[in-house]
Formats: C-alpha cells, structure tokens, sequence
C-alpha cells in the first residue's frame, strides 16, 4: 500500500508498457486520488490514522448494484466489516448500497478504487438488464468488448452476463472468467477476405469444430433474404443461424426486414434457423425486432457507452458518533435489504 505521499514520490513505472493500472497497482493504490494519501499523512502525524469509522456508499441514480465482488477482492483480508446489497438488486436513488467499518486507516486510501468499481459496473449491468427485459426471454448477447478500453473489456463483458443477465459474451476472457466459452463466430473481414458468404460458410464448416454454431453473416455482398436463402439450402440443418447486421448506410436492421427473412426461411422449410440481428441495438429496437420474429441480440455500445454512476462515500459515523457534513443526514441510514458479507 502506498502509505504515504514520499512512497508515492518513490514511485517508478515503466515506460514502455500499457496505460492501464496491473492489479498489484490497484491493490497498492496507485490509482487513487493523491489526496487520500496526503490524508493518511496528516493523520498519521497526530495519531488518527486508525479512527474507527463507518462510511456508507450510495448513488443518486437508480439502477442494479454490481461490482461488489471486485469491491469484496480489494478489501479481502482487511480488518474492515461489510454490510452491502446483494448483487443484481434495484437500488433507488441515495439508497445505502455497501457500509464499511474499521480503521480508516485500513480503507480510506481505497475510497477512489471502490467508487471506481461500483460506478461503471451499476452502469454495465444496468444497460445490461434492460436490454434482457426487452429481450423477452430471448438471449442477449453482449458485443461491446470492442468499444471500450481492452483493460475493462473483461471486466463489462462479466458483469453484463453475471449481474445483467445476458446469456453470453464476445470478449475471450470475460467468458472464461464467467465459466463460459466466448460467443461468436466471423466478422465481415473473413467473409470479403473470401469474396462471397457461401464459400466462407462452407470453408467455416469444414474446418471448425462441430461444437462451433454455424452462424453466419449475410449482408455482404447480396440482399439479406437471398443471402439466407443461399446458405440455408447450401447446409440444411447444419445452420444454426443467420446473423444481420446491416450498416446504418442501408437503413440498418429494420423490423420489415427481419419480418421478411422470418418469413422466407419458413415459407422454404428452414424455421428452425434463427435469426441473431446486432447493431446499434437498444431496449426499444430489441423489443421491436422481436416482434417481427428476431431470436438473438447481439447489444454492444448501449451497454458499454452507460453512463458511469457517480458514486459518493461519506463518514457517517467516528468512533460510533454519528457525524456528517453540511447537507447530509448524520449516522447511518438504515436499509434492511443489505447483508453481512466480511
């Protein structure tokens, strides 16, 4: 732990290396903010540092509480109590979400870490489960690891299938830290690197695993429908589903158009090809697509652009004194739904 402001003077990193913070950075506290080192210093000096406080974090938005267990990670070991809301519950706004007691000395230099943790993962999984409402019952799968930092990637791509209820991820890692193998198959690239989806398909099909979903693309290079059409007379019961995802150049995903390849694939015997659409996708659409017949929906940036909720941590109690400061409510607020946890 960075213990004091001449430790963090002393602190040297390389160069040539990623931005993003190891986990030996975040459990030394290299990713706080400064001054709660300056204020281990000053109370140190006059013998404060170890005050028994209890602090309480909440939001003023509301949303499903996530990221307890990276909060639980971080303060494993430490002399602090934890009382919290159970993972993927609704919070209300300024609903008591975790209290902490303990020597202040023991967590305060956290304080930025924990709010960073619970702040972007009420977001992820917030998005997450509106978009697994709207689905109905149908999977949601969760696209975003491509438009946030890779660092976080995982960590999103978890939250979303662990708390948000989504069925599978894309990212490698987030899957496998979820017990799950990733969920995908090709991008645009294989099937223009091969110059028409059929021949992609058919080179997809013999050389990959037949634990692999044979699930492909089909708005290249033809119209949607006679692309589908194509691969589904081509492998039969083999394809498992057609994927469409048209840019927003062509009018993108639109209801009529999943009605209408619903409605070919079942007029010419293949109804039980499914049809995943992704793109831009929100609540809204989601449950608009699914209407026409949609089966899956692959969601990435309403997910990973949610909007990070901002979290506060207050003293509420020092040395079982209830305290406060101008505008808040001294001692602790009471909320019977948390639970013990450490």
């Amino acid at each position: 732990m960075l213990s004091s402001i001449k430790a963090v003077t002393a602190l040297q990193v390389e160069k040539n290396r990623f931005l993003s913070a190891t986990h030996e950075e975040i459990r030394s506290g290299a990713t706080t903010d400064v001054y709660f080192v300056n204020t281990r210093d000053v109370l140190a000096s006059v013998g404060k540092l170890d005050t028994p406080v209890t602090a309480e974090i909440f939001t003023r938005y509301p949303g499903v509480f996530a990221g307890l267990g990276e909060v639980m990670e971080l303060l494993r070991g430490l002399p602090v109590e934890v009382e919290a809301l159970p993972e993927g519950e609704r919070f209300a706004p300024k609903e008591t979400l975790v209290r902490l007691r303990g020597p202040y000395g023991a967590f305060g230099i956290y304080e930025t870490t924990l709010l960073g943790f619970l702040s972007s993962s009420c977001a992820w999984a917030t998005a997450a489960r509106e978009c697994v409402e709207a689905a109905g019952g149908k999977p949601v799968l969760a696209f975003g690891a491509r438009h946030v930092h890779p660092a976080i990637a995982s960590v999103m791509d978890c939250i979303a299938v662990r708390v948000g209820g989504c069925a599978e991820a894309s990212c490698v890692l987030g899957a496998k830290l979820n017990g799950q193998e990733p969920s995908g198959t090709v991008p645009h690239a294989a099937v223009l690197i091969m110059g028409d989806t059929l021949a992609l398909a058919r080179a997809y099909d013999a050389a990959l695993d037949e634990s692999v979903k044979r699930i492909f693309l089909v708005d290249t290079f033809k119209d949607e429908c006679e692309e589908t059409l194509r691969l589904a007379e081509a492998l039969g019961d083999r394809l498992d589903a057609i994927r469409l995802d048209t840019p927003a150049e062509r009018g993108g995903v639109t209801p009529d158009l999943v009605r209408e390849v619903r409605c070919r694939l079942d007029m010419a015997g293949f109804s039980g090809v499914r049809i995943v659409v992704s793109g831009g996708l929100n609540p809204t659409r989601i449950a608009e697509l699914s209407g026409m017949g949609a089966d899956v929906f692959g969601v990435g940036s309403y997910i990973s652009h949610a909007t990070p909720m901002d979290m506060t941590m207050d003293l509420k109690e020092i040395e079982g004194r209830p305290v406060a400061k101008r505008g808040r409510l001294p001692g602790i607020l009471a909320n019977h739904r948390m639970v013990r946890i450490q």
